[in-house]
C-alpha cells in the first residue's frame, strides 16, 4: 500500500504506519521534512519517500509556489510507476480542488484502488467557508474513492445524507490515540516548574492549532469570569494560529493584559513533540471550547496523559467523555456555562484526586482508540478491495485482546 499523508499530522501517520507494518504490511509512505525521522526511516516494511520536503510557513511566496509545484511533479511521477495497488489518502495536499478532482482521476486511470480517510467530512462548513464549488469537489472525491474511513457515526450519516454515499462504502474507524509524543518520567511538579506555574495554581490548558472554529474566545471569556471569584487560576494557550490572521490579531489584543500580568501563559507557535508532555503534565485540565468539530485528536492526546477534558457538546466529543470520571461537557459558544463547568470540575473529586485518577483515565481511553483496532479494520478493508483472503480470526483475536 501507499500512504499519501499530505506531509503532516505526524502522530496519526506514525501510529497507522507502525500498526500496519507490525502485521507485515509493506508500505510506501509519501512524506515531508515534518514527518521525516529515524522512527519511520528505520521501520521494517516502510519505504519512506520524502517527496514533499520543506513546509516552513515563513518561506517567501515564490519559494512556496516552487516547492509545491515540485512536490506535485514528484507525486505524479511516483504514481505513474508505483507498485502499490492501494493508495490510501490520509490528507489532501495544498491545492485541494486539484487533489479532489484531477489527481483522483489520474490515480483511477492508473488502476489504483483508493482509500480515503475523511478526518473532516466538510471542513469548509466547519470554517464557515462552504461554497457550491467546495461541496461539488468533495462529492467528486468521495465518488472516486473506493472506500472511505470516518471517525464517528455522525460523520458517516453526513456522508450518506449530504453527499449521497452508500453505507457499504463508508466505515467508522477509531481515531488512534497519539503514541508519537514521547513520555518520560517527568513529574507534574517538574513540568509546572518548567512553565513557571506555582504549585496550587489551578491550571487550564488550551492546546493545538488555533482557528476560529475552536472557540478560544469563549474560554478566555469564561476564564475572566472565574478570576473574579478567586485569583489562583492560570490559563495556558499553546499552539500555532493557522489561516486566521484577523481573528488572531483580535485575540492577541484581548489577551494582552492577561499575558502581561502572567495570568495567561501564551506560546503561539508549533509545539514540538518532545515538548508536548510538559504542557499536559503541568495542566490540571484540558478545555476544548470548539464551535464545530467532527472529532479531536487533542482530546485523545489529553487522555493519553491521563488529563481530564472539558469539552463543548459538538460533534461526537461527548461520546468519549464519562461525566465526572474523565471530564465534563458544556454547552457550545456559552462562556457562562463553561465557567460553571470549570468551577464544577475544580470542586469535584476528580480534581481532588487527580494524581490517582490520571492512570484510570489513560486506561479507559487506550483500548477504545488502540492502533490495533484501527489496523484491524484498515487491513480488512484493504483485503476486501484486493479480493484476497484476510486472516480475520487472527485479527479478531488481536482486537479482542486490545479491547
Amino acid at each position: 500500500m501507499a500512504l499519501l499523508t499530505g506531509g503532516g499530522d505526524r502522530p496519526y501517520v506514525v501510529g497507522l504506519a507502525t500498526a500496519l507494518a507490525s502485521k507485515g504490511a509493506v508500505l510506501d509512505l509519501i512524506g515531508s521534512d515534518e514527518l521525516d525521522g529515524p522512527d519511520l526511516r528505520g521501520m521494517p516494511g516502510v519505504n519512506f519517500l520524502n517527496l514533499r520536503g520543506d513546509q516552513r510557513p515563513e518561506a517567501s511566496l515564490v519559494s512556496k509556489v516552487l516547492r509545491v509545484s515540485m512536490y506535485y511533479a514528484r507525486l505524479i511521477r511516483y504514481a505513474a510507476t508505483a507498485e502499490p495497488e492501494i493508495f490510501h489518502i490520509l490528507w489532501n495536499n495544498k491545492f485541494e480542488l486539484f487533489d479532489r478532482t484531477l489527481l483522483m482521476l489520474y490515480y483511477k486511470a492508473l488502476g489504483k484502488k483508493i482509500v480515503l480517510t475523511a478526518h473532516n467530512v466538510n471542513a469548509g462548513r466547519r470554517d464557515s467557508k462552504d461554497t457550491r464549488l467546495n461541496r461539488l469537489t468533495l462529492r467528486i472525491q468521495y465518488r472516486f474513492a473506493d472506500h472511505i474511513f470516518v471517525h464517528t457515526e455522525i460523520m458517516k450519516r453526513e456522508l450518506i445524507e449530504e453527499f449521497g454515499e452508500r453505507e457499504a462504502r463508508v466505515t467508522v474507524i477509531p481515531f488512534g490515540i497519539n503514541n508519537a509524543v514521547p513520555k518520560t518520567h517527568l513529574t507534574s511538579s517538574d513540568a509546572r516548574r518548567r512553565l513557571g506555574i506555582c504549585e496550587g495554581e489551578r491550571t487550564i490548558l488550551f492546546f493545538g492549532r488555533i482557528a476560529p472554529y475552536k472557540g478560544l474566545e469563549y474560554l478566555v471569556s469564561a476564564f475572566r469570569q472565574i478570576l473574579k471569584q478567586r485569583d489562583d487560576y492560570r490559563l495556558v494557550i499553546a499552539g500555532r494560529p493557522k489561516n486566521c490572521e484577523s481573528y488572531w490579531t483580535a485575540m492577541k489584543t484581548v489577551l494582552e493584559d492577561d499575558v502581561r500580568t502572567g495570568r495567561v501563559l501564551l506560546r503561539s507557535e508549533f509545539i514540538p513533540d518532545d515538548e508536548t508532555e510538559t504542557y499536559f503534565k503541568a495542566a490540571d485540565v484540558l478545555v476544548l471550547p470548539y464551535r464545530h468539530i467532527y472529532q479531536s485528536g487533542v482530546l485523545f492526546l489529553g487522555h493519553s496523559f491521563g488529563l481530564p477534558v472539558l469539552a463543548a457538546d459538538v460533534g461526537s466529543l461527548k461520546d468519549d467523555i464519562v461525566e465526572g470520571k474523565t471530564g465534563y461537557v458544556f454547552r457550545p459558544e456559552d462562556p457562562d456555562d463553561l465557567a460553571r463547568v470549570i468551577e464544577q470540575y475544580f470542586a469535584s473529586d476528580l480534581y481532588a484526586d487527580l494524581n490517582n485518577r490520571r492512570k484510570e483515565i489513560e486506561e479507559h481511553a487506550t483500548p477504545r482508540h488502540s492502533w490495533d483496532v484501527v489496523r484491524h479494520i484498515t487491513m480488512r478493508i484493504y483485503a476486501g478491495l484486493l479480493d484476497i483472503p484476510c486472516a480475520s480470526e487472527s485479527l479478531d483475536r488481536d482486537v479482542s485482546s486490545a479491547s
